[in-house]
């Protein structure tokens, strides 16, 4: 799938297991492959994912220790995305047999502006909040 839509964002993860990373991040919280390359020992040395709606994200394998992000460990990131579809992430979570650390509620971040959310632990112990937040308006 080609999602036109540029991102001028783009969060970087460092996974152990690139392969589950990459299963659990299409199949459970619904990015969408672009790219995936991998090395001779079958890591996926750099990945890009897109998000329906907008968003993309880069990761690639802790193995990998060249150059500025080498160094970053798996499990220490945290990603907030927008979106209306809280309850199905959950859901697709939840069937997953995955971690969730807090189930759609309504909530106020920072800001006071009311949002439903979901927040979940991957595999790796990245926290991936879902919620209906959008910022304010500039």
């Amino acid at each position: 799938m080609t999602d036109s839509s540029a991102s001028s964002v783009w969060p970087i993860l460092h996974y152990d297991d690139t392969r589950a990373a990459l299963c659990f991040l299409v199949d459970v919280l619904g990015f969408h492959e672009v790219l995936a390359v991998s090395d001779d020992e079958n890591d996926i040395v750099h990945a890009e994912l897109r998000r329906p709606g907008g968003g993309a994200l880069v990761f690639g394998s802790t193995k990998h220790t060249d150059g500025v992000h080498g160094r970053m460990r798996a499990g220490s990131s945290a990603v907030y995305i927008a979106t209306e579809d809280v309850d199905a992430v959950h859901s697709r979570v939840k069937e997953a047999g995955g971690d969730v650390v807090e189930a759609p509620h309504h909530t106020e971040f920072g800001s006071g502006v009311g949002s439903y959310a979901l927040t979940v632990r991957d595999p790796e112990g990245n926290l991936w909040t879902f919620g209906t937040y959008r910022g304010i308006e500039a």
